[in-house]
């Protein structure tokens, strides 16, 4: 199966990271309704903060299109592959999902057998159930595992590839991302049910890297260690090694929180104890924070960025917000320098 004309749905970070990747070789239009998103697009400009992205425009290493219009790509396209916002519904303990849904049926309706590639985080079944919906055996699921702000760096070099289908369309699917990978990784093909656990699995155990670092940190301002001291030492060990172990305000960032969140709910008939309490020690890192921060009876506290991390444009899920809110209810003034504002 030749891929030549590739239609990509969503330009945040796993979208528009593709795009430049397959952008190399290909012609990619990008689609998104940010009318600000596709302006910097046609202007040669990344539409999200990744210099290396905008490293590979600038020096005519890649390019790919622009629009707001799906409508036109009909009849024009031989993949599409989605990157669309999956947020967590704590009510209904679910992704929410209807995007992904609603666009999936106008791309059936009318390009029917131009096979759609899901690069959202989703709810384990979830594509197994939509293409029953749609009576489309041309969907397929393969997570992502990127770094905001390093995003095009893991595509063109990822820790493996996860394709779930095993078929001729899946595996043409999993030979097209690695052809354009420089570290050859290894790509692992299973069912679609399987994929999906693999992304939220990877990502909660991220979180629990976090979270137990986070933990040991609240350890040593209660008795005054030298954090940096303890950890360098504890992660000097090659069977832990020192892969997130730098302690924050919590977990934060689009993923591991409603990734840890809709793993758990997942386990809702299945005995756990870690899932549930990766989720929970979230919330006491930021009451550890705010508790520490009180002790020394400030009347107004100052915050640098709001952003969830180094490189990042990301303000919507940064873990800040949380210990925020908390000052905020203890009736304390709160002065933000964020320059993305």
């Amino acid at each position: 199966m030749q891929f030549q004309n590739i239609t990509i749905i969503g330009a945040g970070y796993v979208g528009t990271s593709l795009a430049a990747l397959l952008g190399q070789k290909l012609n990619i239009t990008l689609v998104d309704i940010d009318n600000e998103k596709i302006k910097q697009i046609k202007l040669n400009r990344s539409p999200i903060q990744d210099s290396l992205i905008q490293e590979y425009l600038d020096l005519g290493k890649t390019s790919f299109k622009g629009t707001p219009d799906l409508a036109n790509l009909y009849g024009k396209t031989d993949l599409y592959i989605l990157a669309l916002p999956t947020d967590y519904d704590p009510d209904k303990n679910y992704f929410e999902t209807s995007i992904l849904e609603n666009i999936s049926r106008k791309i059936v309706d009318n390009d029917f057998d131009v096979p759609i590639l899901i690069k959202s985080t989703v709810p384990v079944g979830f594509t197994d159930e939509l293409k029953e919906n749609l009576s489309s055996n041309n969907i397929i699921f393969s997570p992502e595992f990127l770094r905001e702000g390093d995003a095009l760096q893991d595509n063109l070099n990822p820790s493996r590839i996860v394709i779930g289908e095993n078929s001729n369309m899946g595996k043409s699917i999993g030979e097209l991302l690695t052809s354009f990978t420089s570290n050859h990784p290894k790509c692992f093909y299973m069912t679609a049910k399987e994929a999906e656990s693999v992304k939220l699995f990877s990502n909660a155990y991220l979180a629990l890297r976090v979270s137990y670092f986070n933990e040991l940190d609240s350890y040593a301002m209660k008795f005054g260690l030298n954090t940096k001291n303890v950890i360098k030492a504890v992660s000097a060990d090659p069977r832990i090694g020192d892969g997130y172990n730098n302690p924050s305000f919590g977990y934060g960032g689009y993923c591991l929180p409603k990734d840890s969140k809709q793993l758990l709910a997942n386990y809702s008939s299945i005995p756990q104890n870690i899932i549930s309490a990766i989720v929970d020690a979230n919330a006491s890192r930021k009451d550890a924070i705010v508790k520490d921060i009180m002790r020394q009876e400030p009347g107004c506290i100052g915050i640098y960025r709001l952003i969830m991390k180094v490189s990042s444009d990301n303000m919507r899920m940064s873990s800040i917000q949380g210990v925020m809110k908390r000052l905020k209810a203890k009736g304390l003034k709160i002065i933000i320098f964020e320059p993305l504002i």
